[in-house]
């Protein structure tokens, strides 16, 4: 009886112990990680270091002098040089290990060794990251945090203008898409990627804020009418989107010009601080509303039916499509264009639009040559990535630009009637363009007044018998 008294003693707060790490490891990782992941990783890495680095190819022949100061003593073995372990920076993510590295490395040999480091420390995932030459800094992902994204509530009265949260990156930070930064864009992926999920979280976003924002959608605006009372213009099919890129591009963009040309300044008659070349050298009472255009599903705007009308049509909305991305960035004007798939197949202009579209965006897609159009100028590693995201997982993309640089990133879930109504509340916003305001959206009609204005049929019950 007393033994069984004491095994119950131990054994419940035992189980109940397990019990609770392993439920805080599926709800609430951060927590789990804060209380068991991190300091069995530091173990793991404090054990053992410098057979790890070792193991890991990460070590040098020793310098002479430890050389001949173990052949004055007893040592019969001058072990290798291990990079030295400067900084341990503990994360409710993962952890940041900076080190020294030996003499003849550089972090080319770091980036090779990271496999085998992640298998030795059993962590998640590990990264590498240059201070300075000759100073690593490792970051240690404790768990996977695109599981469930949530972006930071702080992040939402504090984003800059045209520097927009979106989502997450692997690594655990916060990715924002920046139109100062990387004007224009391209987003791809197959049906429920997640692809409209980015278009919805960038609405979202860029409502609360002072641009104007112009939408392209051809499927009669299905994707883009939830957010109408936000949009300064709204094109829902091909004929309207033709005359929408004509006011853009030969109206509003050249007055633009024109304004900046009025004001732009001479030196030695101006101040230095008022000659400019964009708008955002205006004073900011005269400076434009900014405008970010979104094109949902862009390969609608490239066919036509092959009839000499369509054809014109297409070639001349492909030109004025270039023509703003050329020239929209100085004139404040951005363009996000996303489609399933996008390339040469398109026809003509197709791959000369796509080399404007800095910033890329691929979702999960089906085959390596729809990853190619996004990413194969980008990285071939991260256009192999973009193949292999997770199906239950849908969000999940890989973001990059034409500098080479790539990460992956998951959008985080938003319902659509949220970002309808948050459209809503920031319809004020809608910038002053008299240019669009033939463009500008109604919003429909509240279900309820519609029904009452059709006639329902409804079959006689007895006829019905």
């Amino acid at each position: 009886m007393h033994d069984l008294l004491a095994l119950i003693e131990t054994g419940v707060p035992a189980a109940a112990a397990t019990g609770g790490a392993l439920y805080a490891r599926e709800r609430a990782p951060r927590l789990y990680w804060s209380l068991v992941g991190l300091p069995a990783a530091l173990a793991r890495v404090n054990r053992g270091w410098a057979d790890t680095m070792e193991a890991c190819g990460l070590t040098t022949s020793p310098a002479m002098w430890r050389v001949l100061a173990a052949r004055q003593g007893d040592a019969t073995e001058v072990r290798p040089t291990p990079p030295k372990l400067r900084a341990v920076v503990p994360t409710t993510r993962g952890v940041r290990l900076r080190m020294r590295l030996a003499r003849g490395q550089c972090l080319a040999d770091v980036t090779d060794a990271l496999p085998a480091l992640r298998a030795a420390w059993r962590v998640h995932s590990l990264h590498a990251s240059e201070v300075r030459p000759g100073l690593v800094d490792l970051h240690i992902i404790g768990f996977d945090v695109l599981r469930r994204v949530v972006l930071p509530a702080r992040l939402a009265g504090k984003a800059e203008l045209l520097r927009i949260p979106v989502a997450m990156t692997d690594r655990g930070a916060v990715y924002q898409r920046n139109y100062r930064v990387m004007p224009h864009g391209l987003t791809l992926g197959a049906t429920l990627s997640g692809k409209s999920m980015y278009g919805r979280n960038l609405f979202h976003s860029l409502a609360g804020q002072d641009v104007a924002v112009v939408g392209i959608d051809c499927k009669r605006g299905a994707e883009h009418t939830p957010f109408a009372p936000r949009l300064s213009a709204l094109a829902t099919d091909a004929d309207s989107a033709l005359d929408l890129l004509r006011v853009l591009v030969d109206v509003e963009m050249s007055g633009r010009f024109d304004l900046v040309c009025s004001y732009m300044g001479i030196p030695r008659i101006v101040p230095g601080e008022d000659v400019t070349a964009d708008i955002w050298g205006l004073p900011a009472k005269l400076r434009p509303a900014p405008l970010v255009l979104i094109v949902d599903e862009v390969a609608e705007l490239f066919l036509s039916s092959g009839s000499k009308p369509d054809e014109a049509r297409r070639n001349e909305i492909v030109k004025l499509l270039i023509r703003y991305a050329q020239l929209g960035r100085s004139s404040g004007m951005f363009v996000e264009v996303m489609g399933q798939r996008f390339g040469s197949e398109l026809g003509k202009g197709a791959t000369f639009l796509r080399s404007q579209l800095g910033n890329r965006v691929v979702h999960r897609v089906h085959d390596i040559e729809s990853s190619r159009m996004g990413l194969g100028d980008v990285s071939e590693e991260a256009m192999h990535a973009a193949t292999h995201l997770p199906e239950e997982l849908p969000g999940i993309a890989i973001a990059g630009d034409t500098s080479g640089r790539w990460q992956r990133i998951r959008t985080p879930y938003r319902p659509l009637a949220e970002t309808a109504m948050h459209c809503a509340a920031t319809a004020h916003l809608v910038p002053d363009l008299p240019a669009l305001n033939a463009f500008r959206p109604v919003p429909p009609a509240p279900v309820d007044d519609l029904l009452d204005d059709v006639s329902v049929y409804l079959p006689d019950p007895a006829s019905a018998a």
